[in-house]
């Protein structure tokens, strides 16, 4: 359109089929990857720290990068986070993933020339969490909210799927189970390299952050105790919480007193309490997996209607014979995959 000749009427409508254009590409192409990701193949553009890609599209171990896998989990089963890991493996001049990756494709994306073996905390703390390293692929982990947006969102767990024993495992299930219990505890040295008894245990009631250990030092004596985190680090308007360690440790000495005198004097009833926990527990875990299936059943209604509509436009001519046999192909794919998925799981319930 040239401006200079004035007003075009057909401006807009030009500008309303070019978006229709776009937006219908964009639906195609996250049907094929859609239909790629349910088969069980990998969709990642980022090759997974410790593993390549082969020729059939499998990921292979790295025989470069895979001990340094296994040494960062070592690190973390030893009591240490992921800021110490990091430091650890900066000290050892171990080349960082972006690095490694520069070495190889010559890719910058990722690449620091001044820093090429700093390693980051979030680095090491994005391997600590990936179930890829148990042999399992994980597709859908991000995806765009439009194709309006070039940013990427995370996805909830509930929305990736997950496909076991696709390619040899670095780290076996246990030891990445117990690592990801460590983290949850969030245990961390403080600056005198010393880890508190009850770190990542203890919470303000009133802002609901977690209590940091602090030492208070004078010429007499040393006291330790613990402070409300929203408070020290000054982000949300909370109080100290100043609770001492000893007397925190006094009550809860107690209270364990306590626990173990009517454990020894009512046996059974104690053990029936704890039978009843369990099974609590139980119902929490299961209510978790249900939600899964509930999603796959949702997906499989969906694609049932978007069958009843290929089959609308087919018989119209809106689309080729070509086309709708393409299409209707890989919805058969990805529907017969979730129907299994759901058989799977409803098995496992």
């Amino acid at each position: 359109m040239d401006s200079a000749q004035g007003d075009n009427d057909l401006t807009p409508l030009k500008n309303l089929f070019n978006e229709w254009m776009v937006r219908d590409t964009s639906r195609k192409i996250k049907a094929v990857f859609r239909s790629k990701g349910m088969s069980g193949k990998s969709i990642t553009s980022q090759l997974v720290y410790g593993y390549l890609k082969g020729e059939d599209g499998r990921f292979i171990i790295d025989e470069e990068a895979a001990p340094v896998v296994k040494q960062i989990f070592s690190l973390c089963l030893a009591g240490n986070g992921p800021t110490k890991i990091a430091r650890m493996l900066t000290e050892q001049e171990i080349p960082t993933p972006g690095t490694l990756e520069y070495r190889r494709t010559g890719s910058t994306r990722r690449y620091y020339p001044d820093y090429p073996y700093r390693w980051a905390t979030n680095t090491v703390v994005h391997i600590l969490e990936r179930k890829e390293y148990l042999g399992h692929t994980v597709n859908f982990k991000t995806e765009k909210i439009s194709y309006k947006v070039k940013s990427s969102v995370e996805n909830p767990e509930e929305k990736q799927v997950v496909f076991e024993d696709t390619h040899e495992p670095i780290i076996d299930l246990a030891t990445w189970e117990r690592v990801q219990e460590l983290r949850k505890q969030r245990k961390r040295p403080n600056r005198y390299d010393e880890v508190g008894l009850f770190s990542g245990l203890l919470f303000c009631a009133d802002c609901g952050s977690v209590l940091y250990q602090q030492r208070y030092e004078n010429k007499t004596r040393r006291q330790y105790c613990y402070i409300c985190g929203s408070y020290k680090k000054r982000v949300k308007d909370c109080t100290a919480h100043f609770i001492r360690t000893d007397l925190l440790t006094a009550g809860v000495t107690a209270n364990l007193r306590k626990v173990t005198d009517y454990a020894a004097r009512h046996e059974r009833q104690f053990m029936k309490l704890l039978i009843e926990q369990n099974e609590d527990g139980g119902k929490r875990r299961n209510a978790a997996k249900r939600k899964e299936p509930d999603t796959a059943e949702k997906r499989i209604a969906e694609l049932s209607a978007i069958f009843k509509r290929l089959y609308e436009d087919s018989v119209t001519g809106r689309i080729s014979d070509e086309r709708f046999a393409e299409l209707s192909a890989d919805y058969e794919a990805e529907q017969r995959q979730l129907k299994d998925r759901a058989a799977e799981l409803q098995a496992q319930l």
